[in-house]
Formats: C-alpha cells, sequence, structure tokens
C-alpha cells in the first residue's frame, strides 16, 4: 500500500514538527513519518532560550540566527499557545551566568568583551551584586554576567504543543520507521517504511536529529555529517519550603565543565549538562550525575537539600561546525533541516519558518542562506 502527501517530513522532533506545522500552513498537504511524534532530543532539553550566553568564538554566523529566531520566540510562542491552549512554560526570566574562581571570571570578563563587540547586551555585576540577584548562589562567587535577554521554554510542552498544532492543521502523522529515501528519475519521491509501506511525497525533509545521517538511500555524498552528541541531564523539585530557589537560568563553568540551573514555575528545577562524544550510547552514568551534582552544588550549595527526581540522557545532532543544515540538498526534492546540536530548542521558529519558505519558493530566506548543506560540498572542492 502506499499513501502521499507533497511534503513528507522525516522525523517528529520539535525540528520535524514545526516544519510539518508551519508546511501545511502554507497549504501543503503534509505528513510526518516517526514511530513516536513528541519525542527525541525535547525530552531531555533544558531550554535555554540563550543566544547571548551561548555565544562562542568563531560562532558569529551562527549568532545572528540565533537572533533572528529569540526574536520570533515571544509571537511564536503566544501563537502557538492561542491555537493549541498548551502553556509552553516560556518564560522571559532572563540569566545569570557567574564565575566561581580567577579563571572563570577571567573567561567570563573575555565573554563579555566578545558579547559587547557583538553588539549584544549583558552587564558586568561583581560577586555581592549576583548574590543580590540570587541569595542561593554561593559565598564564593567572583562575579558574573546578567543577561536579561536571554529566555527559557519548556521543550516537552513544547513538543506536545506542536503535535497538537500539526494536527489541527491536517499533517498525516505515520508512526512508524523510515527505512529508506525513494528516489526515482533523479528526484527524491518519498521513502518505504519499516513495514514496507511506500509514502510518496513531491518534496522530502530530512529532520531526524542525530539520526539523520543514517537513512538508507541518501546518496553518499549528500549524507549530512550529523553526530550524536549524549548529554546527561538532571531534574530536580524545589519544595515549597525552599520556593523561591532561584529567580533565572544560573549557568557557570566549573573546573572547565559548562553546568546549567533552569528553574520552571511548576517547582522543576533543571541541570545539565554533560557533552560525551560516545556514539548511540544513551546510559544515565552515576560519573555524569556525580559530577553535575557536584559542580551545581558549588554554584548553589542548597541544591542538595532537594529531591532527585529524574535522570535522563539524550543525543544533541551536531554537525562539523556546529550549526545547522537548512534547506535544499544536491538532490531535487531532498531537504535538510537537522544539525542543530545545542540550539535545536532555540533555533525552532526560525526553522519552521526558513523551510516552509524553501518548499515554496526552492529558495532559503536571507537570514538562513549562510546554513544550506551545500557548504559542505563546497568546502571540499579544491582550490
Amino acid at each position: 500500500m502506499s499513501r502521499t502527501s507533497d511534503v513528507l517530513v522525516v522525523g517528529g522532533g520539535i525540528i520535524g514538527l514545526v516544519t510539518a506545522w508551519r508546511a501545511a500552513q502554507r497549504g501543503f498537504a503534509t505528513a510526518v513519518v516517526d514511530p513516536g511524534p513528541g519525542g527525541g532530543a525535547a525530552q531531555v532539553a533544558a531550554g535555554m532560550l540563550a543566544a547571548v550566553t551561548e555565544l562562542h568564538y568563531g560562532e558569529q554566523t551562527l549568532l545572528g540566527l540565533n537572533l533572528a529566531s529569540a526574536r520570533r520566540y515571544p509571537e511564536f510562542a503566544a501563537e502557538l499557545t492561542d491555537l493549541t491552549g498548551h502553556d509552553l512554560g516560556y518564560r522571559q526570566c532572563g540569566t545569570l551566568a557567574v564565575a566561581l574562581d580567577a579563571d572563570d571570571r577571567a573567561h567570563l570578563r573575555e565573554l563579555h568583551a566578545l558579547q559587547q563587540q557583538s553588539g549584544l547586551d549583558s552587564q558586568w555585576l561583581s560577586g555581592r551584586e549576583c548574590r543580590r540577584l540570587e541569595p542561593m548562589l554561593a559565598p564564593g562567587v567572583r562575579g558574573g554576567l546578567r543577561v536579561d535577554g536571554d529566555h527559557q521554554i519548556d521543550p516537552r510542552r513544547l513538543a506536545a504543543a506542536l503535535v497538537t498544532a500539526c494536527e489541527r492543521a491536517g499533517v498525516r502523522f505515520d508512526r512508524e520507521w523510515a527505512e529508506r529515501l525513494v528516489v526515482e528519475r533523479g528526484r527524491a519521491a518519498g521513502v518505504l517504511t519499516r513495514s514496507g509501506v511506500l509514502l510518496g511525497a513531491g518534496q522530502v525533509v530530512l529532520a531526524a536529529g542525530s539520526r539523520s545521517g543514517q537513512l538508507a538511500g541518501v546518496p553518499d555524498d549528500l549524507l549530512p555529517p550529523v553526530r550524536p552528541v549524549k548529554g546527561q541531564v538532571l531534574r530536580l523539585t524545589v519544595l515549597k519550603r525552599y520556593a523561591p530557589f532561584l529567580n533565572r537560568t544560573v549557568r557557570a563553568v566549573v573546573r572547565g565543565s559548562h553546568v546549567y540551573l533552569v528553574p520552571r514555575e511548576n517547582g522543576e528545577l533543571v541541570v545539565g549538562a554533560t557533552s560525551e562524544e560516545l556514539g548511540w550510547d544513551t546510559t544515565v552514568t552515576a560519573g555524569g550525575v556525580y559530577e553535575l551534582l557536584r559542580d551545581a552544588h558549588e554554584l548553589v550549595p542548597g541544591i542538595t537539600e532537594l529531591p532527585l527526581t529524574e535522570t535522563r540522557a539524550g543525543l544533541r545532532p551536531g554537525s562539523p561546525d556546529n550549526a545547522p543544515l537548512l534547506g535544499p540538498t544536491g538532490l531535487d526534492g531532498l531537504l535538510l533541516a537537522t544539525g542543530h546540536y545545542r540550539n535545536g530548542v532555540l533555533l525552532t521558529p526560525v526553522t519552521g519558518d526558513a523551510l516552509a519558505h524553501a518548499l515554496a519558493t526552492g529558495e532559503l530566506p536571507d537570514e538562513a542562506s549562510p546554513f544550506t548543506p551545500k557548504r559542505f560540498a563546497l568546502s571540499e572542492q579544491p582550490v
């Protein structure tokens, strides 16, 4: 048996779902193939919308895309909530990045200078000013950066809302695994599922996160160079007698490892995240949990009084330059929406808009054009 659609999205994580939703809004008959829509990395992610505090050297081009998406978030969240009735846990609470020793303080000073050079809004605070904002911080905090423009959202709620939005927009869900890309006459024409069903499509969007490079049938030279990067994350519960525990997201580098604490309005506190190049392993390890709790305790000593309610590990889709692969490929009818690495939640609004534009016009909008999948093929050509 076979089914057909104008657009078939392979992958039902938040990137695949937002792509399907925006495509359906453009009038495309759209389908998503995934055994568990709304799952994937969003079930583990903390949901920091941290375009400013996530800035890294050499990633100024990505910064532009991150900022474009961050600017769209208030309207995007409001639209999704109005349509579905889902509370997304979107909070404009800001972020405080702090330093615990002299080396970390020097690193933060350098980051502050880079932010200022990039025209970003961040404020340097003394250790005392940091503790005035967040009284639970350790006495040894040496200083920090206050960034009011970095917000947060609950990725699990976001994923659930996007599933509902897709359903209301008429998106069809084929709840099974895509096994192979079908190519006919030099064009992507759909996929064959694990159960043998042919899902035909006018255009195929490969949005399978860290597994995007594993779909059979994609020409070898067009397979997205995406790899899994493991992240372990903890969830704790702030009991009422400790509330308010933290008012905003707090992050730091402790002994060279990044740690962050994201407080939700519902009392959940997310602590993350490790970054491990271990292939497809998603085991939660004693070492990973210990390191996160140890570093979080140095940052906020009172955390050891909170109940530990969940430990999870997920896989980020990493790319060679830590930036996403968006839009048309060298195969007609095949587009990519993958490789978002640590910015998948942040880049959800701009990715949906960019892919919908590409599906309708064949081209990426200007803000997304540096992230064409073809940049890797071009970089491999002899000079």
